[in-house]
């Protein structure tokens, strides 16, 4: 149940409605940093990076493995449009693992023909699943 600090948080995918409640503070990576968002906070956009969300609802805490996408923040209300999302329940440990690898043996291989930047994120979305297991 709301009480007057929550505010309304929605989490969207190109596949289904991933969270809907209430909460009283969110966290999570964007281009900008880690933030933390409160009720009446000042209408905002972010991109998100690849982290950790973490829902803060009266009762609970709950963790959540976020790879990309967009939020919208409005007063009462927070928008997570994303890309991929995944609850611990839902990640596969050791295929988390072996793309952690996989990424980190391309960025130490410093070949002309990878692309640093794409392995990088794929190093951070696979730190996320892993993290968030934890």
């Amino acid at each position: 149940m709301a009480d007057e600090r929550d505010f309304e948080l929605s989490i969207i995918t190109p596949d289904r409605v991933f969270y809907r409640g209430y909460a009283h503070m969110v966290e999570f990576n964007t281009s900008e940093g880690e933030v933390g968002i409160y009720k009446n906070h000042i209408p905002m956009t972010f991109l998100i990076k690849p982290g950790i969300l973490t829902i803060h609802e009266s009762e609970e805490v709950k963790e959540a493995a976020l790879h990309a996408g967009f939020v919208e923040v409005l007063g009462d209300r927070i928008t997570i449009m994303a890309e991929i999302i995944e609850w611990p329940a839902e990640i596969d440990e050791q295929r988390a693992q072996a793309a952690m690898d996989r990424a980190k043996e391309r960025i130490e291989q410093k070949d002309s023909a990878t692309d640093i930047a794409r392995a990088e994120t794929a190093l951070a979305r696979a730190v996320a699943r892993i993290e968030v297991l934890k």
